[in-house]
């Protein structure tokens, strides 16, 4: 039983601390939780001396860390982006916050150098379930920057944690449960739009 009751304290610990950081990367906290997840991590050193013989209490406890590992790895991921570019960091909330139905410029003789705004232009991107979406919207800028005979400026992990972040951002301040992207070459660079989608 004292196995059980501090695997379900593990489990509570590690809610609290994603709940903080959510609340951090939203705006809402000023700082991040370091004091509980160091507390999280003494914790989970202290069970991992421990004799689990059960291997139902060693499976749950393998499951708990493995989340929780996963969960710093996002975190850590997070916060690089925010320390290390904090100029594109808001240039990227104020994308956001722009309307996203300027009228198209295009240059004479040049091509649009604006992407068409058409509804078919937008990438539908869920809660949970943009893999598929990022992985388009890469091969999109991977197309925007080959026509620029640009190298791609973005690896696929870089913009899975951008289109996470921006999604959080316009779910949470819309209240929708989707967002969808598109890409744009404006002036000669390649940007992502993002704007609230209701439904499913």
């Amino acid at each position: 039983m004292k196995q059980d009751d501090e695997l379900e304290r593990l489990e509570e610990m590690i809610r609290v601390v994603k709940n903080k950081y959510d609340q951090f990367f939203a705006g809402i906290q000023k700082m991040p939780p370091m004091t509980e997840r160091r507390g999280v991590d003494v914790f989970i050193h202290e069970l991992n001396k421990q004799k689990m013989r059960d291997n139902a209490k060693r499976f749950r406890f393998n499951q708990l860390t493995s989340r929780y590992n996963q969960y710093r790895e996002m975190w850590g991921r997070k916060m690089r982006e925010r320390e290390e570019g904090p100029l594109e960091f808001k240039r990227r909330q104020a994308a956001l916050e722009a309307p996203l139905d300027e009228p198209p410029r295009s240059p004479s003789s040049a091509g649009p150098r604006v992407t068409s705004g058409a509804s078919d232009a937008y990438v539908r991107v869920a809660a949970g379930t943009n893999g598929d979406a990022v992985r388009q919207l890469f091969e999109q800028i991977e197309k925007e920057n080959s026509k620029l005979g640009k190298a791609n400026n973005v690896t696929f992990e870089q913009l899975s944690a951008m289109v996470e972040k921006q999604s959080e951002m316009v779910r949470t301040r819309y209240n929708v449960n989707a967002v969808a992207f598109r890409v744009e070459t404006v002036d000669g660079k390649v940007k992502l739009k993002a704007k609230p989608v209701q439904g499913q």
